[in-house]
């Protein structure tokens, strides 16, 4: 039974996705759900064969590099939030660092402009990839099984191959101009110059090796050895910066999570480098002074706030925010009771003001999610990325890796925006082995001391806002964990003014009263990928159905991905 009747009467009305949602999947001993089927069903096999959820997030990440090449990497980087069944939480942070040789101009030429692609193209883009490091560390420090063992799928799916969908086509020929002027990557990606079709078979051979080596010698058959030799080598040849020092001096970090509170729940989300738990706590903890569930969904004053929420912890970010290891993040302006109140205090009935413009956001979904539950309740929730589909779209000769453009991620000068249109400043600067700001927000929340909801979504500056709605709706307007997730969204980032609307996001009626304060609208963005589980009943407080307690929503944005259990 739906806790909250008129908030979904009136969301059914706004937005007939919302109205044709179908049921979560539901799972008595464990769930898995990704943005790519095989995958899936590879974390759900390691959970059913006594793995726990460190294990399947382990193998998951491996098996998407080979059948997601899009977002899923070894040649990127990433974050991991755990929460484990006795109580322990840690944040594992891999994500991509600067090159010893990068420096705070490299992106600008003689007068001091940002050169067009420069950031974003090409070997010059790249930075030290994370991912293996990452992924070995939570499986040595939290896992149960050995490497080989959750290598095992990703290395047959390379070397055998998979069946390539429509979707699968659709995502390779985004880039298809790029990989054929990249040749290590035309060899892979393209069928002897042309594009894949739907129902061929994508093999990856030299990929299979890459994963062998790994699977074999852990992180220093990747960092080490023939491919970092071959991945530093590729970076010379392509003018980039990355040397085998840079390789072989990566690490992987353990950092304490951020947590706030939201009406008697307990989130755990992405410290800084990531800006996701801040600013995600700061809007929570302003909107936790409204009846949202009162106002009803989508009404216009709810709407309101949940903007301007956005519009402040976004100026914060940009302002604020970098590494941890090299400047000093004021967690205080985000989660301070006092900076709440006066966040709340300065709201008012009209839009906030805007300085100076930024162009609008190229939103994007060229990062990926996965979230993941078991038996004991081990939870974990892991967003890992190549930054920009397919990243810097260029491959190590020879190692089937592509490579990231997660440089593009830092500022490269203060005041000019980023591929999603961030405007950011000095503290996010670029530095010799600093990692980039990142709005990567993977997140679990707890109620009573145990896991309740496991959820994330790749977007990039919309990733902490499509987390946020997600909460509010199985929180504040009882809906269930795939209605939550399927429901239209809407993203404010500080600059642009303007808020971007998903279609059927609000009715004409609320845009006009809105309007009327001084808000102002963007055309629709590319979709995010939402990839959530809800523990219990299929919404908040019900109890479990058939003894299902595990309830999977895949997000229906992209048609692609999978939520499956057991």
């Amino acid at each position: 039974m739906l806790r909250t009747i008129t908030p979904l009467l009136l969301a059914s009305l706004a937005s007939p996705a919302l109205a044709a949602s179908p049921p979560p999947v539901g799972a008595a001993q464990g769930m898995v759900v990704t943005a790519e089927r095989h995958a899936t069903q590879v974390g759900v096999d390691v959970l059913k064969a006594g793995g726990n959820a460190v294990d399947a997030a382990v193998a998951v990440g491996y098996a998407l590099a080979v059948t997601y090449p899009a977002a899923g990497n070894l040649g990127g980087g990433g974050f991991m939030t755990l929460r484990m069944a006795d109580g322990r939480q840690t944040f594992i942070d891999f994500r991509e660092t600067a090159p010893a040789a990068a420096t705070p101009g490299m992106y600008l030429d003689a007068e001091g402009n940002v050169v067009p692609g420069r950031s974003t193209r090409g070997h010059l883009a790249v930075g030290v990839p994370g991912t293996v490091a990452g992924l070995e560390w939570a499986r040595t420090r939290w896992g149960t099984q050995p490497r080989a063992r959750l290598l095992a799928p990703a290395i047959r799916l390379a070397k055998d191959g998979f069946e390539l969908t429509r979707g699968d086509v659709a995502l390779l020929r985004e880039a298809t101009t790029d990989f054929a002027a990249d040749a290590p990557s035309a060899a892979i990606f393209l069928n002897r110059g042309q594009p894949w079709q739907a129902g061929q078979r994508l093999v990856q051979r030299d990929l299979a090796r890459t994963l062998s080596e790994v699977a074999a010698r852990g992180p220093e058959g990747f960092y080490g050895g023939s491919v970092g030799r071959a991945i530093a080598a590729a970076s010379q040849r392509g003018g980039g910066l990355i040397t085998e020092a840079d390789l072989a001096g990566y690490r992987a970090r353990e950092l304490a999570p951020i947590e706030c509170r939201y009406r008697g729940l307990h989130i755990v989300s992405a410290p800084p480098p990531s800006s996701g738990g801040l600013v995600l706590c700061q809007m929570l903890g302003v909107l936790e002074g409204y009846d949202l569930a009162g106002w009803g969904w989508r009404a216009a004053q709810g709407v309101h706030v949940q903007i301007e929420a956005m519009r402040h912890a976004y100026r914060d970010r940009n302002a604020h925010l970098g590494d941890p290891a090299f400047v000093r993040n004021p967690s205080e302006r985000f989660l301070g009771a006092e900076a709440i109140t006066a966040i709340r205090a300065a709201l008012g009935e009209r839009a906030g003001a805007v300085v100076d413009e930024a162009p609008p956001a190229r939103e994007g979904t060229q990062t990926t999610h996965y979230s993941i539950i078991d038996r004991w309740g081990n939870a974990v929730a892991v967003t890992y990325t190549l930054n920009d589909w397919f990243g810097a779209r260029v491959t190590a000769a020879g190692t089937g890796v592509l490579l990231n453009n997660e440089m593009d991620d830092f500022t490269a000068k203060p005041g000019v925006a980023n591929l999603y249109g961030l405007v950011q400043g000095e503290a996010n600067a670029i530095a010799p082995g600093k990692r980039p700001l990142s709005s990567m927000t993977p997140t679990v929340v707890l109620k009573d001391g145990q896991p309740l909801m496991v959820l994330g979504t790749p977007g990039g500056s919309r990733i902490i806002t499509a987390v946020l709605h997600t909460l509010l709706n199985v929180v504040d307007y009882g809906m269930t964990i795939q209605e939550a997730v399927d429901a239209p969204r809407f993203h404010q980032q500080w600059r642009p003014a303007c808020t971007t609307l998903e279609p059927f996001a609000l009715s004409p009626d609320t845009q006009q009263l809105l309007s009327a304060r001084g808000h102002s609208w963007c055309a629709p963005a590319m979709a995010n990928h939402m990839a959530a589980i809800l523990v219990g009943g299929p919404t908040l407080g019900a109890k479990p159905q058939d003894g299902l307690r595990y309830w999977g929503a895949n997000d229906p944005r992209r048609g692609t991905g999978l939520a499956a259990g057991y």
